[in-house]
């Protein structure tokens, strides 16, 4: 049975950073490049986006190197947001601004209160891994246009601090991706990789359709066909 516990496993998902680059150095597909595109805990996966092409090379068993990048990035001017699971030049596209209070107004594609979110909880810290939206109200799923979250999707997460771990904290804002689908088991739903967070409620959410990162990166369905 294949142990995704390992040191080595631990560490390649720790250091992985969304937007990371992920070069093939192996097989048929060796030299062709990808793109990190999350993180899904329990199973430990680092999860790649590559073009279809890239990928009908592939089999198991290919290495593929990641330029992990991203570790202890910060605002020195703004201690008070924590950065997570982010590559810098990704953040430099995505070019949130600051308002007129200090605030980092990052663009969402949705807002999720607190009491949504489910499988994750309680599993320590946030620089692997993901936790989910809980989809069972089929009411407030599609009052708050959940029914319509695409992989890649950037989403606020209200009233949580993932500081050191993910906990409730009415004022804090987490900002997230979504890394994998919704699930049929109780708990469970889309997944969402922390990128960052303020328990001082000094990240500001700002609605935007195009607020996935297959738009900033060109990848996915926003790749050029």
């Amino acid at each position: 049975k294949e142990d995704r516990n390992t040191p080595e496993n631990a560490g390649y998902n720790i250091l992985s950073c969304i937007g990371n680059e992920a070069r093939v150095i192996s097989g048929a597909a060796k030299g062709k490049k990808g793109t990190i595109i999350g993180m899904h805990g329990g199973a430990e996966h680092v999860l790649v986006d590559f073009s279809n092409n890239v990928i009908k090379k592939l089999v198991y068993g290919d290495k593929i190197q990641v330029i992990a990048y991203g570790m202890g990035l910060a605002i020195i001017n703004h201690p008070e947001i924590k950065f997570f699971n982010l590559d810098p030049d990704l953040l430099l596209k995505i070019n949130p601004g600051l308002d007129s209070g200090g605030n980092l107004e990052f663009p969402v594609v949705v807002k999720v209160p607190p009491y949504l979110m489910g499988s994750g909880l309680g599993y320590g810290p946030v620089i692997s891994g993901d936790y989910d939206i809980t989809m069972a109200d089929e009411k407030v799923v599609k009052k708050l246009g959940l029914d319509k979250l695409r992989f890649g999707d950037i989403v606020a997460i209200e009233d949580t601090d993932n500081s050191y771990g993910r906990v409730y904290r009415p004022g804090a804002t987490t900002i997230g991706v979504v890394v994998h689908s919704d699930c049929v088991l109780a708990g469970h739903g889309p997944g969402v990789t922390t990128i960052l967070t303020s328990s001082k409620g000094k990240i500001k959410p700002k609605i935007n359709k195009n607020a996935n990162i297959g738009y900033y990166l060109k990848i996915g369905r926003f790749r050029k066909k």
